[in-house]
């Protein structure tokens, strides 16, 4: 785990809905039982800030930083997919994304990278499809000086085989299966007691599960395969998730109050 994905996880699942915003004293003490020092913190924010993903502020504890515009959009987006136990809204269309041209080597690289996190497909080296549209495409053609026309459509065909061809699915499982053999026994270790031995357990899940952003869509239940092993997966992410967060959150408190704490007994 770096640094920059560290604070992604951590504005992601516990600051985005207290304002986005935290010290950077508050920071460095969260990411601490991860195994962060201040300064990587510290680089991995100016790092942040230069790509347009947080912003200075200035809080009541102490110089901070807040989510920008951009990020909450990335998050909120991501949090959908990340806890994915709910009913599937898919109306049965597909979002088809077709470039104007075929993109440099490098583009394209960087562009399957973007395209993936946001759940898209590859159908073919100019055309990609979605279960759904994301309010970062535009954003990241432009970055990338590309043009291409999105719209959504009815697959006149088998859902199933079109979604087995834009994903890697037999794959996909393979490794659902796998993340709920490593991580049963090391979650389960955790008991709660001990908060900051809880949050980085919880965040060091979190971290594992959310690379699968890069490589599952969401897909409805309708187009995967019988049994599928990333049902089983979610909610036992889920679960652990919630076992853990009693104690993972009375982590944060004392990492975001310690220094209103220290100012009032000064």
């Amino acid at each position: 785990m770096r640094a920059r994905s560290a604070l992604f996880d951590v504005y992601g699942s516990y600051l985005r809905a207290r304002g986005g915003s935290a010290a950077i004293a508050a920071l460095v003490r969260l990411l601490e039982p991860l195994g962060f020092e201040a300064p990587a913190i510290r680089t991995a924010v100016s790092r942040m800030v230069r790509q347009d993903w947080l912003r200075p502020v200035r809080l009541a504890d102490g110089p901070g930083y807040a989510l920008t515009r951009r990020a909450e959009r990335r998050l909120d987006e991501a949090a959908m997919r990340i806890y994915r136990t709910n009913p599937s809204t898919w109306d049965g269309r597909w979002q088809v994304l077709v470039l104007e041209e075929l993109p440099t080597r490098s583009a394209r690289e960087r562009l399957d990278s973007s395209l993936r996190l946001l759940g898209y497909g590859p159908l073919g080296p100019t055309t990609w499809v979605a279960p759904r549209a994301s309010a970062e495409l535009t954003e990241i053609l432009e970055a990338e000086g590309l043009a291409g026309r999105a719209f959504y459509g009815e697959h006149e065909g088998d859902d199933g085989d079109l979604a087995a061809r834009a994903w890697d699915l037999d794959s996909l499982g393979a490794d659902y299966t796998s993340f709920v053999t490593e991580w049963l026994p090391r979650v389960s270790a955790v008991d709660g007691t001990v908060p900051a031995e809880a949050f980085a357990a919880s965040q060091q899940l979190l971290h594992a599960w959310r690379k699968f952003l890069f490589r599952d869509p969401g897909l409805p239940a309708s187009l995967l395969p019988a049994d599928w092993p990333g049902t089983e997966a979610a909610r036992f992410f889920d679960r652990e998730t919630a076992r853990l967060a009693p104690a993972a959150e009375a982590f944060l408190a004392d990492c975001l109050n310690r220094g209103n704490r220290t100012r009032s007994s000064a």
